[in-house]
């Protein structure tokens, strides 16, 4: 037997025993996700969503506030935290935070991405770009927004809906700084139904920070206001996990995930 012929059995032996094992021979694609607070859990959406067949890790950069002046401070932060994933094994990267992405425009959101592919050469892409790509799924055109954000960083993301070509026919935010009290997520439901009430001419509903747990809302929303409904922590999810080359699409949480 030559030793070519020897070592294809070894191979194939090996292959065997390790799928008798119920593991697979292949490593799972992996998702790299940068998180603006540090040493930050894996969302609970993220295995709701995705239960198997994926593997996700994440990093951190330490937003101090959810400010200009506090996404200004860890911007720097970004392509390291990416080299970092990279060498985990990430596949694909997405810089998660809503505000932290589109708090300068779409020009710099693209910017950060690029950055990141530029640095690791994956694929890249943002939690915006999920906001995004949800909403034009959708076919939203005029959005009702409802968010975490004080008054100037709500301005920042209406300005960037704008350049995104939709209009903001309504806007409030909670005025939150950095971490989400129970109070407002307990209220969120209430909160987000309201703005779009007060905005009957809208066709969508978009609830905007990725620390705003909304999975489980997106159904009621969507009954209530009776409009497709775009979140950030599962819309960013559902974008970056895309980039996978693998199917997306999630039954059960809102009409948009459904079709993607």
């Amino acid at each position: 037997m030559t030793n070519s012929r020897r070592e294809f059995l070894k191979i194939a032996s090996a292959g065997a025993a390790v799928a008798r094992l119920g593991v697979s021979a292949t490593p799972e694609p992996t998702v790299g996700l940068i998180f603006p607070p540090a040493n930050y859990p894996m969302p609970p959406e993220v295995h709701k969503m995705y239960p198997s067949g994926i593997r996700f890790l994440g990093t951190g950069v330490g937003l101090p506030s959810m400010t200009p002046e506090g996404y200004d401070s860890v911007i720097d932060k970004i392509v390291p935290s990416a080299l970092e994933l990279q060498r985990q094994g990430a596949n694909v990267i997405s810089v998660f935070g809503s505000s932290l992405t589109f708090y300068k425009g779409a020009a710099f959101n693209k910017q950060l991405s690029d950055a990141v592919t530029k640095a690791t050469g994956l694929p890249a892409t943002t939690q915006s770009n999920g906001l995004i790509e949800g909403l034009r799924l959708a076919g939203a055109r005029r959005i009702a927004v409802a968010t975490a954000y004080n008054e100037e960083v709500t301005g920042r993301l209406v300005a960037f809906l704008h350049e995104s070509g939709f209009e903001v026919v309504k806007a409030k935010g909670l005025g939150i700084s950095l971490n989400i009290p129970k109070a407002a997520q307990d209220g969120l439901l209430e909160f987000s139904a309201g703005v779009k009430e007060s905005a009957p001419s809208a066709d969508a509903l978009l609830v905007s920070c990725g620390g705003l747990h909304t999975l489980d809302l997106l159904v009621p929303l969507e009954t209530r206001c009776k409009v497709p409904v775009v979140s950030s922590q599962p819309h960013g999810l559902w974008n970056v996990v895309k980039l996978l080359g693998v199917s997306a699409r999630v039954e059960g949480y809102g009409s948009v995930l459904a079709r993607g």
